[in-house]
């Protein structure tokens, strides 16, 4: 018989020599599997679904960049948090994407188990399928809770991982411009 989600979190308070019947612990199995899943529904998500035709018709060509958008993400490793933002940056070519839908696209990925070098990738690389733009840059600062919690213990530690499709790779200059506006140019 398979266990629930919540039977599994009452089976770790157990192995980590916890009561789970101790009062404050009584509803943590379903609190904690109800977390989860919320966590992770970036499983449950559509990528069509949630654009919801909200692509428009543009003559626009310049870059457009949603900086600082808010991420938190669990990794696949020790499935602890890794939180941090996502700068995200495309050139039209006739369509542009709803502003909120860009940091939609950022929650599709980052609510999976994830590492944040495939987490930067799959942003941009669906951002350019939608958009079918000239280029996509991506760039994701994060904590990581397993190096800061745990092994390493290095509280101050950042990672930073990039994504450059298109004119964004193949242009220094267009690099440049998008790593001058999110603050990166030092």
């Amino acid at each position: 018989m398979a266990h629930s989600l919540a039977e599994n979190y009452r089976e770790i308070l157990l192995e980590v020599g916890e009561d789970p019947q101790r009062e404050g612990l009584l509803d943590t199995p379903q609190r904690a599997a109800k977390a989860m899943q919320y966590l992770c529904n970036g499983y449950r998500l559509n990528i069509e679904e949630v654009i919801n035709g909200a692509l428009f018709e543009s003559q626009n060509d310049e870059m457009i960049v949603v900086r600082d958008i808010e991420l938190y993400s669990l990794c696949e490793h020790h499935m602890l948090p890794f939180i941090g933002k996502a700068h995200v940056a495309y050139l039209p070519t006739g369509r542009v994407l709803g502003l909120s839908k860009v940091a939609r696209v950022v929650d599709v990925f980052a609510r999976r188990l994830q590492i944040q070098e495939n987490l930067t990738r799959q942003i941009a690389c669906a951002i350019q399928d939608i958009t079918d733009a000239a280029g996509v840059a991506v760039v994701i600062e994060a904590k990581h809770m397993c190096m800061m919690m745990r092994g390493a213990e290095k509280q101050n530690s950042v990672m930073v991982s990039s994504v450059m499709l298109g004119v964004f790779r193949d242009s220094a200059t267009t690099r440049q411009e998008f790593l001058q506006l999110i603050g990166r140019n030092n």
